[in-house]
């Protein structure tokens, strides 16, 4: 099996590292190789997906990613800047299907932004669309206007096989767990949301097991906020999705702790920590890799079916925070280095 490591920019290389040392140790049999991608790519080749990164990609078998941006690169050309790496791999190999899991360590109750009782009752997993909504959608741009203003615009659009196979995804994900789902849109205001409403009921009615809500998206970031434990299964489109799953890691204590997995029909699956490239700590050893090593445990669980190696990885996580690991974002000082290495002590 051949894992494809792409670590990035700023901290990504060393949060990728802790999750490599906590892979080899858990299933030895793993092969690796790595290239550049984002910023350090752009440098390296010109080119912030370059051919034989994206070509390893396509070939591996799974796909751990660390993080893409750099100050230094934000003056490129939009096509240039490292973000269009995530954005490119995503189209090429059809990951649609982003799964996020939240859900708070009883440890980090004090870490979260809302008080412990609320905070407790975390446990969720956000499924967000990839590859649809106003960051595909075409026509887009910047033009004059008549009046000779300046004006940006772009396109919110899906179709239906689009909303379907992330609806599917969806219900398949509640049936696994408490068999709740709530649709999240905006559907009193938009005919993009209008569609996804009515595509979500469609294939709602191949899942009666599972109980199905609406809810407009000022109202599930509001909720997140009062009653997070409310939410069991949300899916939602890319826009919405990237607002609000960055809102449930700060309810579950930290975005230095969320995984994420993002699928397709078929080939390898990308895994990554939702968080970005930090650059402010770049090389300091501060950054937590908690959340790279649990997206670890996902590529295990989602890309190579080894659910026993993945449940062992986040068992030792919480028992390296039971024990006190912290990192700066937690409130300790604890290193990258040390983080991984009360990991590794704790695996079972």
């Amino acid at each position: 099996m051949l894992i494809a490591l792409l670590p990035g920019d700023g901290i990504g290389p060393e949060v990728v590292a802790e999750a490599v040392r906590v892979l080899e140790r858990v299933a030895p049999d793993l092969g690796y190789e790595q290239a550049p991608v984002g910023g350090a790519a752009y440098k390296a080749t010109g080119h912030p997906l370059p051919p034989e990164t994206l070509a390893l990609a396509k070939r591996a078998d799974a796909i751990l990613f660390g993080a893409v941006g750099d100050p230094a690169c934000d003056a490129l050309e939009r096509h240039l800047r490292p973000e269009q790496a995530i954005l490119g791999l995503r189209k090429e190999l059809g990951l649609f299907a982003n799964l996020r899991p939240a859900k708070l360590f009883p440890e980090l109750a004090d870490a979260s932004a809302l008080r412990p009782e609320i905070a407790r009752s975390i446990d969720m997993v956000i499924v967000r669309e990839l590859t649809g909504d106003v960051y595909f959608g075409q026509p887009r741009g910047r033009r004059t206007t008549d009046g000779g203003r300046r004006e940006g615009f772009d396109t919110m659009r899906y179709d239906e096989d689009e909303v379907a196979r992330i609806a599917t995804i969806a219900f398949e994900t509640a049936r696994g767990r408490k068999r709740r789902l709530c649709s999240v849109d905006k559907a009193n205001v938009l005919e993009t949301s209008q569609l996804w409403r009515d595509v979500v009921i469609e294939v709602g009615a191949r899942y009666p097991d599972v109980a199905l809500e609406h809810m407009y998206v000022d109202n599930a970031a509001m909720q997140l906020v009062r009653a997070p434990g409310h939410f069991d299964v949300i899916v939602t489109g890319n826009l919405f999705g990237d607002i609000l799953s960055d809102q449930a890691s700060m309810c579950a204590g930290s975005i230095g702790m969320l995984p994420s997995a993002a699928l397709g029909a078929g080939g390898p699956g990308l895994y990554e920590p939702i968080h970005g490239s930090a650059p402010d700590i770049a090389g300091q050893g501060k950054a937590n890799p908690l959340a790279t090593i649990l997206s670890a445990a996902m590529l295990l669980r989602h890309s190579l079916d080894r659910a026993t190696e993945a449940d062992r990885i986040e068992a030792a996580v919480a028992a390296a925070l039971a024990g006190g690991a912290r990192s700066a974002d937690l409130g300790g000082n604890h290193s990258t280095r040390e983080i991984g290495d009360r990991v590794l002590a704790a695996l079972p």
